[in-house]
């Protein structure tokens, strides 16, 4: 197109702001309202865009296994409660603070970030597992024998997978041949992690149909399921289509949920 000095306009480079575009858009909603500005730390990622729904569903789901263990008679097993949502916490924010990341920058970063904070939670449901084993053992208790417990064992493992795949794909690539071939498991470790975060969300309403919960804890139903739905509707929108798959090359330099 010429203008009125017969001097052709300059034609703006629209395929690279279309791609860039297409990488940093969510599930739900616009480019930018899951993306961490420039300048701004990790803690901001916390409670942009759709984040402060997910974080009051995980506010409110551990303050009720919270409130419900400390106005109850405190034991043993009380621990195993307090660990597990504490457990779970913890990995919603480290989903929470990666999600918007984009820049080389925030995504290295952000994904050591959220290694380590996926630590700390790991350690806490770990810990928590022990807790009911030891207290399974010393009451001769059945082992595995509730939907609960079913579930909870399934996510354990799935997490510990989940885990030990995430960290030696980012920071020891090389046991998978290349690096490329480590960036191609990307791709998958967002999806299953967003797979366990909703098993985990399962296990905690099917702990709410335990028979201790029903005598002793009384924590609701309707509350887990609540919080549930908050945090799921909190982190789904900001879930970029592009790090799934959904619109290119998946691969990207960090991990960058």
């Amino acid at each position: 197109m010429a203008s009125a000095t017969g001097i052709p306009e300059a034609v703006p480079n629209t395929t690279a702001e279309n791609q860039e575009a297409s990488e940093d858009e969510p599930l739900l909603g616009r480019r930018g309202d899951a993306s961490q500005p420039e300048g701004k730390g990790l803690h901001y990622n916390l409670f942009i865009g759709t984040a402060v729904i997910a974080q009051a569903g995980i506010i409110l789901l551990t303050a009720s296994v919270w409130a419900s263990v400390f106005l109850s008679p405190l034991i043993f097993f009380s621990a195993h409660p307090l660990l597990n949502s504490a457990g779970l916490l913890l990995l919603t924010q480290a989903i929470l603070v990666l999600q918007p990341t984009h820049t080389p920058a925030q995504k290295r970063q952000g994904t050591i970030t959220h290694a380590l904070i996926n630590n700390f939670a790991l350690d806490a449901l770990v810990a928590g597992l022990v807790i009911i084993e030891i207290n399974k053992i010393s009451h001769g208790g059945i082992h595995f024998e509730s939907p609960h417990a079913i579930l909870g064992l399934i996510t354990y493992i799935l997490l510990g997978i989940q885990a030990l795949v995430g960290f030696t794909a980012y920071f020891t690539p090389s046991i998978y041949g290349s690096v490329n071939t480590a960036k191609s498991l990307y791709k998958y470790h967002r999806i299953s992690g967003y797979l366990v975060l909703t098993l985990i969300l399962a296990t905690v309403a099917a702990a709410t149909q335990t028979d201790y919960n029903k005598t002793t804890l009384d924590i609701k139903l309707w509350a887990v399921l609540l919080s549930a739905i908050l945090i799921l509707i909190g982190i789904i929108p900001r879930i970029k289509k592009q790090k799934l798959g959904f619109t290119g090359p998946a691969a990207s330099s960090a991990f960058g949920q």
